[in-house]
């Protein structure tokens, strides 16, 4: 009996170290960063493929100006550098929508109008993928507007965030 337990446990942990090498399956976490002002996005990946995945963010961005809700999709390669270093590199979209902060125009009170906007996104990075099931990102993630209110739609954005996700 003692030597099933000893080989159930040894098979857990070399299933577990192979499968540090790959891209897991799905991984759920937070992305904290951005170039303008906090902004936090709940983080989910999905493997599609032995180096591509999918990437989905929902999060928030809070400045002086504005507050905006943002969701992103990215496909994405991923590259192997060493053990568990990777890097990798994607592109994709999204939309949000932005409300602002009340402004002063020629010493009148008014509130800009805000509204849906729609941008395109690059994305590259570098991550850490431990032994045991947890990734931690740094990428940046240009940001172009292509349609709606005209801050947004004609702005390009450099976001930069720390990504921690954990990964089943």
């Amino acid at each position: 009996m003692k030597i099933l337990k000893a080989c159930t446990v040894l098979l857990f942990f070399a299933a577990t170290t192979v499968g540090a090498q790959e891209i897991s399956n799905h991984a759920l976490g937070l992305r904290l960063g951005d170039s303008d002002g906090f902004g936090a996005e709940i983080s989910y990946q999905k493997s599609i493929g032995r180096y591509n995945r999918a990437e989905f963010d929902l999060g928030w961005r809070d400045s002086r100006e504005y507050d905006a809700f943002k969701l992103a999709a990215l496909y994405q390669w991923v590259h192997s550098i060493d053990g568990g270093l990777q890097w990798y590199y994607g592109f994709g979209g999204g939309l949000g929508s932005v409300d602002f902060e009340p402004r002063f125009r020629n010493n009148e009170p008014f509130v800009p109008d805000g509204g849906l906007f729609v941008f395109a996104a690059g994305d590259v990075g570098i991550e850490y993928n431990f032994d045991f099931p947890l990734l931690l990102s740094l990428d940046f993630r240009p940001e172009i507007g292509i349609l709606g209110y005209s801050d947004f739609s004609d702005s390009f954005d450099f976001d930069i965030a720390l990504g921690v996700r954990y990964q089943f």
